[in-house]
């Protein structure tokens, strides 16, 4: 398997933890003197950057939230002057104001070569042609790919987002090998596919990298199997560096973080205790490379575990579980603990159910409701009512056995769930709080 960065990714742990102590302190110093934010937090904290001396001190530091980054918007948590930055992403802002990131030149160059390493992981190289239908702007997704693409030497299409008949049309006559998109976005590409009467000979796609959403290993065996494709996991925030920060090699057997660049704990989202090895949680990154944005203990929200033991590629670098969802995208219904990923594990166990449905939470009466739409095949709908009603009824059994809730099911023709080109909506929650 090749490796795009042996020296760092096959490091010795000792080696790298002493690497990972030294970027520490220079972190710290550069918030402390360079972050009004930072500087008062360490010192209602009763802390200084002489404190901390090595990534074991790193409790000691307060945690950042996306919150802290809306409250300092749009660049109050900057850590040079804006002469210094290169480029400005923000998120959408859907749930509050943008959260803004800028980049150095030398965040750029970090950002490359660890989008370099997640391609090589994904086993592209200069031979290949990288189809990017991730949005491009101020979402990191689409400029990220792009240029670990052209670092790795490969043939760029930078087609970004929608017009799902022109990209299938790019795809076959430029000969795209490796396919960038969400996995919500692959599946759909893969129905699109299917359904224009172009043959999966006409195209030479042998790999995804998938990411910016989360995805069940169903979801990964469905993809796989309609796109016949090797599927690789990829794991990014924007507020650390956008995509890049981890991501599967061919193993598919976690997600190698690339931590000579963010160091990760996994802490108990109630108590913020830092948990042990193997224990799930929620991811908290520490960038130790960033100039433009620093982050101290960032608050990811999402729940993995890590696992230090060596993988079969050679890597030594921390593995990261896929996300089995996020934290705050829990839902607790009537006192149960729901994440969409375990509704979408179930449905894909099911043959005649499509990987395509919409959960719609709502409070009737001071009771909390929940339903799901889920697609069907097609023949269902054309042949005796009772073999749908028997599918229907399979398909609660096993959600309700699963979840230990009660839950209503309507089952619904193909195509009537919305698609989307970029992150997939799963949840309405009508509930007034």
């Amino acid at each position: 398997m090749d490796i795009w960065n042996r020296h760092f990714e096959c490091m010795d742990r000792d080696d790298l933890r002493r690497i990972q102590s030294d970027r520490l302190r220079e972190t710290v110093e550069r918030v402390y003197f360079n972050v009004p934010y930072y500087r008062q937090k360490m010192q209602e904290a009763g802390l200084g950057p002489e404190h901390i001396n090595s990534v074991d001190n790193l409790g000691k530091l307060p945690f950042t939230t996306k919150q802290d980054l809306r409250d300092n918007y749009p660049f109050g948590l900057f850590a040079v002057p804006m002469s210094e930055i290169v480029r400005i992403h923000a998120s959408s802002g859907t749930t509050g104001k943008s959260t803004v990131v800028g980049y150095t030149r030398n965040d750029i160059s970090t950002w490359s070569e660890v989008m370099a390493r997640t391609l090589t992981a994904a086993g592209a190289n200069r031979n290949d042609f990288i189809h990017i239908a991730y949005g491009y702007g101020l979402f990191t997704g689409g400029l990220g790919l792009h240029y670990g693409g052209e670092k790795i030497g490969a043939s760029v299409i930078p087609v970004s987002g929608g017009n799902t008949m022109r990209q299938i049309q790019l795809m076959r006559d430029f000969g795209s090998t490796v396919l960038a998109c969400t996995p919500s976005y692959a599946l759909y590409l893969a129905e699109a596919i299917q359904e224009s009467g172009i043959g999966r000979g006409e195209l030479k796609l042998k790999a995804g990298v998938f990411g910016a959403e989360p995805w069940t290993e169903n979801m990964r065996r469905e993809i796989e199997d309609k796109l016949q494709i090797k599927a690789i996991d990829i794991y990014g925030l924007s507020e650390v560096i956008g995509p890049g920060v981890a991501s599967e090699c061919m193993c598919q057997d976690g997600l190698h973080i690339y931590e000579d660049h963010f160091y990760p704990e996994v802490i108990d989202p109630v108590t913020l205790q830092v948990l042990p090895e193997g224990t799930q949680g929620e991811l908290v990154f520490t960038t130790i490379t960033k100039e433009g944005l620093p982050l101290i203990r960032y608050r990811t929200r999402d729940l993995t575990r890590l696992r230090y033991d060596k993988c079969s590629c050679g890597r030594t670098m921390v593995r990261m579980d896929k996300c089995l969802g996020r934290s705050d995208d829990m839902l607790i219904i009537r006192g149960v603990n729901l994440f969409p990923s375990q509704v979408e594990s179930v449905l894909l166990e099911m043959s005649g159910i499509k990987p395509h449905y919409l959960l719609i939470v709502d409070r009737v009466n001071n009771l909390d409701t929940l339903e799901l739409k889920v697609e069907v095949d097609e023949a269902y709908f054309l042949d005796r009512i009772s073999q749908l009603e028997a599918l229907r009824k399979k398909l609660q059994d096993n959600l309700e056995s699963s979840l230990g809730l009660g839950i209503k099911i309507t089952l619904v023709e193909p195509k009537m769930i919305e698609r989307s080109e970029g992150k997939a909506k799963r949840v309405i929650d009508k509930r007034k709080f």
